[in-house]
């Protein structure tokens, strides 16, 4: 193509109206602001109060929400606290009973040595006592071997007629035969 049929094809171009997408158009903006009014007066009259209500009760859904979740946390924190004292509670209730468990213990054993000690006694003090029984009847029964063997020797004496020295031999002799036997 030559120069003047472009110029003649752009010429004819620039005559036709064109269609822009960035066009600046005053019927365009009026429309355009004309809808977006509509669509606030129906958003403000049939819908800003049921969004709001929505709103607000989700809000206070979601503040009652932190309330019992802080209610919940402040009661766990109260539970832990008597826990831990009750668990503090019962090392120290253990500790007790387990003190006075050992003085029991050692009571109950100061017992049974006390028992054991008096009962030592009372079997010494009956020992003792039979042992004194016994000798008092061991010297009873000598002290009759010794009345008879005076018998005896006095009528020893009296069969045959000695002197005092003869007498007192016979009963030193015998005394002494009645010591060594004893």
């Amino acid at each position: 193509m030559d120069l003047l049929s472009f110029i003649t094809a752009a010429s004819e171009a620039a005559e036709q109206p064109t269609f822009s997408l960035v066009d600046i158009n005053a019927d365009t903006i009026i429309f355009t602001l004309i809808n977006t009014g509509i669509i606030v007066l129906i958003y403000f009259f049939f819908l800003h109060k049921p969004v709001c209500a929505i709103l607000d009760k989700r809000a206070q859904a979601v503040n009652k929400d932190m309330e019992d979740a802080e209610k919940a946390r402040t009661e766990a924190q109260a539970v832990k606290a008597e826990y831990e004292e009750r668990l503090e509670q019962s090392k120290e209730e253990a500790g007790r009973i387990l003190s006075e468990a050992t003085k029991r213990a050692q009571q109950r054993g100061d017992e049974i040595v006390s028992e054991a000690n008096a009962e030592a006694a009372n079997i010494k003090q009956r020992a003792e006592e039979s042992i004194e029984r016994e000798k008092k009847r061991a010297v009873n029964e000598i002290k009759e071997e010794i009345a008879d063997m005076v018998i005896a020797a006095a009528s020893k004496v009296a069969e045959k007629e000695i002197s005092a020295e003869d007498n007192e031999r016979i009963i030193s002799a015998e005394l002494e035969r009645i010591g060594k036997e004893s």
